[in-house]
């Protein structure tokens, strides 16, 4: 049987409520670029703040000025660290989504979203993150964010590694989710079955090559190929056969090219181009940093996309990704402060879909 409500994972695109941001401080990794930092922090603030309520998490003292929510952090990462949020599904509505038998997870509820807080440690134990862990039961306990508390904290999952088409499918990657320390000694097949629990998807779709160099995530879907509207997948593609990235992002267009929709159609794929290389200069050996143009935001309205101060190439990237996105506002945003600490514009953010804030 099917339970009186069942949920989904809406896509990025649908309407929002608000993103959040976890602010950068002095006690972080942003310590010795901290301004620099900000000046991107308060652009994106901007940007969002134009079309959508903005949620600030930050400890006190921490962003002055500023309406936020008052938490200690270790870090800014608010997409690996936020709430998943799922909305309901009424009956008559079931479906629209092939969804299958729910009665093991779905539970009858008032509440039309469900706040999923997993377990982020640190992307596999590489760094501190109790108290980033420990935010989203914070921003509920204050009455930030309104649904359904769910506490999954026994299961390793961030944002960041996951990717909806708000219709039932699920596109993750291997060698992040079972990357060590994350959920062993589940095997993929159980890992699986989780997230089609959890996230009420009726499949999902591993990506198994693909890597930035310098990236610290394992290899995050949102830094290597994103879902957009009328079942497009935006990707990264290297054309130089000279580059380390070359051969794996090659066959991992391949397996996209392999893909099907649930009603048995290709995906339409949009190349995106890769950044001439960026080296962390200030590094006792210079290191490559993971500059992607797949990590951009879809906020109502419009799409904050990273850039990279390589004209030709950044705005062939903005003109790929308004194919993707007609009707919305492209707007670009300098983001070579944020990959500095191996990151860039979605993985410093998390949205919530309507209904949450406010």
């Amino acid at each position: 049987m099917i339970t009186e409500k069942a949920f989904r994972l809406p896509a990025e695109w649908e309407p929002q409520s608000g993103v959040q941001l976890t602010w950068p401080h002095r006690d972080t990794d942003w310590a010795p670029m901290l301004d620099e930092v900000l000046n991107v922090y308060h652009e994106i603030a901007r940007e969002i703040s134009r079309r959508e309520p903005l949620l600030i998490v930050a400890p006190e003292g921490a962003a002055p000025g500023m309406v936020h929510v008052v938490c200690d952090t270790d870090d800014t990462w608010a997409r690996d660290h936020g709430f998943i949020t799922l909305l309901s599904v009424e009956s008559s509505k079931l479906s629209d989504f092939s969804f299958a038998d729910r009665s093991k997870v779905a539970q009858p509820s008032t509440l039309n979203s469900q706040l999923l807080d997993f377990k982020f440690n640190g992307w596999g134990e590489k760094f501190p993150a109790e108290q980033d862990n420990a935010i989203n039961r914070r921003l509920y306990d204050v009455g930030a964010v309104k649904g359904e508390y769910v506490d999954h904290l026994d299961f390793v999952l961030e944002g960041g590694s996951i990717e909806s088409d708000g219709r039932g499918t699920i596109f993750t990657t291997s060698q992040c989710l079972l990357a060590p320390h994350r959920n062993q000694p589940l095997t993929k097949l159980e890992i699986e079955q989780r997230l089609k629990d959890y996230l009420y998807a009726e499949r999902v779709l591993w990506i198994d090559y693909g890597h930035l160099a310098g990236d610290d995530t394992d290899g995050h879907i949102d830094t290597l190929v994103r879902i957009c509207p009328d079942d497009t997948l935006l990707y990264i593609k290297c054309d130089n056969t000279a580059d380390e990235h070359y051969e794996d992002l090659r066959l991992m267009e391949e397996q996209l090219r392999s893909f099907r929709t649930l009603d048995g159609r290709p995906y339409r794929l949009l190349p995106l181009p890769m950044p001439h290389p960026i080296y962390d200069a200030e590094a006792t050996c210079p290191q490559r940093l993971p500059a992607t143009y797949a990590n951009f935001l879809v906020i109502n309205g419009a799409v904050l996309c990273p850039t990279y101060g390589q004209p030709e190439v950044d705005t062939k990237a903005l003109d790929v990704i308004a194919q993707a996105f007609p009707g919305r506002d492209i707007v670009p945003i300098d983001c070579r402060p944020l990959i500095r600490q191996h990151g860039s514009l979605h993985c410093c953010t998390m949205q919530f879909p309507e209904g949450v804030i406010g």
